[in-house]
């Protein structure tokens, strides 16, 4: 076996199938470890651990086998830790109607009105050209025109243009009444 071959089989797992065992024998032990070194929910913690042995398999050229196990759980707590700050920092909409009690919306669909005049809009989006169509929905979604061009594979003047395009026609349509 060359040097190189053997410094390979040295590392946490020189391949993937030996990165799965190494997982397989000491995943509950990984996960032991970190709940005992982080206080966090055990959904912080699982992902956490997947997360440390994610990054195992991607680094496993650089860590030997004796230290793997060790090397994950350091990486897997640092993760648990990173995602608990997270966690406090950010307060999911769960979280905040469970702080705020049970709010009642004052309105929970739109009236007749609203509606038609929905539909309407659709229809006349539906009379564009389809890349027309795309571009107002991607501007619709938050894309600015750099971020559109690169989605569309078009340039930043041909969305400009496109999105002009469709602008004027939408504002002939909606003058004249006609969708189609």
């Amino acid at each position: 076996m060359s040097a190189v071959a053997g410094d390979v089989v040295e590392r946490a797992g020189g391949t993937v199938v030996e990165v799965g065992a190494l997982y397989a024998r000491g995943a509950e032990l990984v996960r032991g470890h970190v709940r005992k070194g982080v206080a966090a929910p055990e959904v912080v913690i699982e992902d956490a651990c997947q997360a440390a042995w994610s990054r195992l398999l991607y680094h496993r050229h650089r860590v030997s086998r004796e230290c793997a196990l060790a090397w994950v759980t350091a990486t897997a707590i640092r993760e648990a830790l990173k995602l608990s700050r997270r966690d406090h920092r950010e307060l999911s909409l769960e979280g905040l109607a469970d702080q705020a009690g049970d709010l009642r919306l004052t309105r929970t669909s739109p009236s007749a009105d609203e509606l038609a005049e929905a539909r309407l809009r659709l229809e006349l989006l539906d009379a564009l050209p389809e890349r027309q169509q795309r571009l107002l929905w991607l501007q619709g979604l938050g894309f600015d025109y750099r971020e559109m061009a690169g989605r569309t594979g078009g340039s930043v003047r041909t969305v400009e243009r496109q999105l002009a395009k469709a602008r004027r026609r939408l504002t002939m349509m909606e003058c004249t009444g006609e969708t189609e």
